[in-house]
């Protein structure tokens, strides 16, 4: 198994460099993958910050990468979770920070926007203002 950073991940995506993306293609094909949930993290901010694309398009494409069949997420429960929660409205760094306090009764936050979605969507843990 191979372990991949973020840069990979959005070549793969975007192909903005035809030579990286076919090493990292190649690579995909010859190993079983595995992506932390942080390259996912920071794969999204990529995708939407640097190329632009749109919330739905975001979360289309790392819902494929992430099922891909010789892909390893870790925790892939909690990160399809933030893509539903992201999916819906919530910020994706916000919906994965809540998604992985799923243990906590309350998650406190001084971001409003933040806690008025949670709120909205009735997402658990509450959301709170210390």
């Amino acid at each position: 198994m191979v372990s991949v950073d973020t840069n990979l991940v959005v070549r793969l995506l975007v192909n903005d460099d035809p030579a990286q993306t076919i090493k990292v293609t190649t690579l995909f094909t010859a190993e079983k993958i595995f992506i932390a949930k942080t390259v996912v993290l920071e794969t999204e901010w990529i995708l939407r910050g640097v190329y632009s694309l749109d919330r739905k398009t975001t979360n289309s494409a790392l819902r494929k990468l992430l099922s891909l069949e010789q892909v390893i997420v870790e925790d892939e429960s909690v990160l399809f979770d933030a893509l539903d929660n992201h999916l819906q409205g919530m910020d994706f760094a916000d919906a994965l920070h809540l998604s992985s306090s799923h243990r906590a009764a309350t998650f406190a936050t001084f971001d409003t926007k933040f806690k008025s979605t949670a709120k909205k969507l009735s997402l658990k843990p509450t959301v709170i203002t210390p």
